[in-house]
């Protein structure tokens, strides 16, 4: 399908190549819907809420065309100019570095131009168009069969209601809860009361790892409702549902879907820094919808618009079992990158390592690079052949974490890709060059809270090994002092 320009709109014609292309200086016109057409429920239930590529689309141009010509789709411009100002309206990009040109077969320009920004979900240029469903909505069929018999915690039951109420009336909460305080059984009253009112609900979290981790759960706990996770490589992308699991990056193919959108981590690499994901987190919601924010290490932004009032906010200082959170350790390495280069451990990791092996706990040994995982797995495994290593550009990455959370690994050597997401019941954690830069506050205090959160095992030990402190490994010990303080202040701590 074509477009050609006349009487100063465009007019789509029917044509065997693949995708439509449009002017980049006209307007794309909207047909009003034919109310007597008899649309396609499959192509409405594909489209609606979603803006996408044909290449995305597994309908045939002449299904598009007809939905088309009878008001049902409408076409937006994948790349909008002004004159010379660009701006990609699928992720929001309007920075004219991250534009790039290219000769375009499709639409026979020698200047072309794409977006950069967003290029990984398919490219998007000014002459290929976004598809959204303009018609009738489908009718939302969902059950909110909740089926869980826990019981929460003070702190929990308190920002329960907060969330219930904030859905209710289509507001904007942030959840302030420490690591491991159960932020997603918080949630479940929510999404019942959402789910039981036909609602459509999208939990959102930048890490693939947090979508495979709360999919189970969230399968469980509603087991007579459509759940969908999606992220790169899912089978389930395109599948209807009522509860969608989805990492911020799929958020860019949906306009205006969700009654309630959940970003977990909001404070995680890349959506913290991304403000596509952000834009994409903004487009996905109904004009009228509630947005949730769950985090344990909210910026220092974040925090000053709670000190300022500026966020509606509920925390939950205490973890859900009521231990206190681990405090880290310091224990001093030497210089590790020089042991390392010189083919060897620094004995406290040598002898952190076997005692972790001895009485057979499992263990996550954090380091600062991706680049060295392979050569501190391999001097591990002198000592055990099972341990592993896993990063994000790690093929074997999911594997290998299910094999850890299964039990079969018993140390595994990681990347930050692992300071969230990933739960393990009985498990303590070491750092390697924690004074490292890639250690955050932020960081630190995550990777403490992989400790503990586990009612059989609320306890357990966080190391920090370093060549020399820094202040991110003093403002995370003392964050989570702090927090363990304002937990005894609210009475949620269990006494030992």
């Amino acid at each position: 399908m074509r477009f050609t320009v006349q009487n100063n709109s465009l007019t789509p014609v029917l044509s065997h190549q693949e995708g439509l292309p449009i002017s980049k200086c006209t307007s794309i016109p909207q047909n009003p819907i034919n109310e007597e057409f008899n649309f396609s429920p499959e192509l409405q239930q594909y489209l609606a809420g979603k803006e996408l590529l044909h290449s995305e689309i597994h309908f045939t141009v002449e299904q598009l065309h007809t939905h088309f010509q009878h008001g049902f789709i409408t076409l937006t411009h994948g790349i909008f100019r002004e004159k010379d100002h660009l701006t990609c309206n699928r992720c929001g990009n309007n920075n004219p570095s991250l534009f790039a040109l290219f000769s375009c077969a499709r639409c026979g320009e020698q200047q072309c131009h794409y977006c950069r920004k967003c290029i990984m979900m398919g490219r998007v240029s000014e002459c290929t168009p976004l598809y959204s469903w303009v018609g009738t909505p489908p009718v939302e069929r969902s059950s909110a069969s909740l089926d869980w018999n826990g019981v929460l915690s003070k702190g929990q039951a308190h920002a329960s209601e907060q969330v219930v109420n904030a859905i209710k009336h289509d507001q904007e909460l942030l959840v302030w809860a420490v690591c491991g305080a159960g932020k997603t059984e918080v949630l479940f009253k929510g999404i019942e009361y959402a789910l039981s009112i036909g609602k459509k609900i999208c939990i959102a979290t930048p890490r693939t790892d947090v979508v495979l981790e709360l999919t189970p759960r969230l399968k469980n706990v509603f087991p007579t409702t459509a759940v969908a996770a999606l992220y790169g490589g899912s089978e389930e992308n395109h599948k209807p549902a009522s509860l969608y699991l989805s990492t911020t990056h799929q958020l860019l193919r949906f306009k205006e879907a969700f009654d309630t959108v959940i970003v977990d981590e909001v404070d995680a690499f890349p959506y913290s820094a991304d403000s596509s994901l952000q834009y994409a987190v903004e487009k996905s919601r109904k004009a009228t919808s509630s947005l949730i924010y769950l985090t344990a290490t909210p910026s220092k932004q974040w925090k000053k618009d709670v000190e300022q009032k500026k966020r509606r906010t509920v925390k939950i200082p205490a973890r859900y079992h009521g231990h206190p959170l681990p405090v880290p350790q310091f224990s001093w390495c030497g210089n590790w990158k020089k042991q390392l280069k010189n083919g060897r451990l620094p004995n406290v990791i040598i002898k952190w390592m076997t005692k972790q092996l001895q009485r057979n706990k499992q263990a996550f040994l954090f380091v600062p690079s991706v680049k060295i995982i392979d050569q501190v797995v391999q001097l591990c495994r002198h000592y055990d052949e099972r341990i592993v290593g896993v990063s994000a550009e790690d093929p074997e990455r999911k594997e290998k974490v299910r094999s850890f959370r299964n039990g079969e690994v018993p140390i595994i050597v990681t990347s930050t890709i692992l300071e969230r997401g990933v739960t393990i019941a009985n498990s303590d954690v070491a750092v390697l060059g924690s004074e490292d830069d890639i250690f955050t506050e932020s960081a630190l205090v995550q990777i403490s809270g992989r400790v503990g959160r586990s009612a059989s095992y609320p306890t357990g030990d966080i190391i920090l090994f370093h060549f020399g402190k820094t202040q991110a490994m003093l403002d995370a010990k003392s964050h989570i002092l702090q927090m363990n303080k304002e937990a005894v202040r609210s009475e949620n701590f269990t006494n030992n």
